[in-house]
C-alpha cells in the first residue's frame, strides 16, 4: 500500500462546506473528495505523477 502524507489545509469555511456537501452526494469522505478532485485536476493539466515501481516488480539478474 502506498504511504499517505498528511498536511494542513487552511481554506474558506464556505468552500469547505460546499466540498463536504459534494463529498456527501458522492458518498465519499471529505478527504477522499479533495484527493479525487486534485487527481482529476492533475490529470486534466497533464501533470499526473509518475507511478513508482513496486519493490516486487524489480527483476534480479
Amino acid at each position: 500500500m502506498s504511504e499517505k502524507k498528511a498536511f494542513l489545509l487552511r481554506t474558506d469555511p464556505a468552500l469547505l462546506d460546499a466540498l463536504q456537501r459534494w463529498a456527501d452526494d458522492d458518498l465519499r469522505s471529505l478527504n477522499a473528495q479533495i484527493d479525487f478532485l486534485l487527481r482529476a485536476a492533475l490529470a486534466k493539466a497533464g501533470r499526473t505523477p509518475k507511478a513508482k515501481p513496486s519493490p516486487s516488480s524489480k527483476k534480479t539478474p
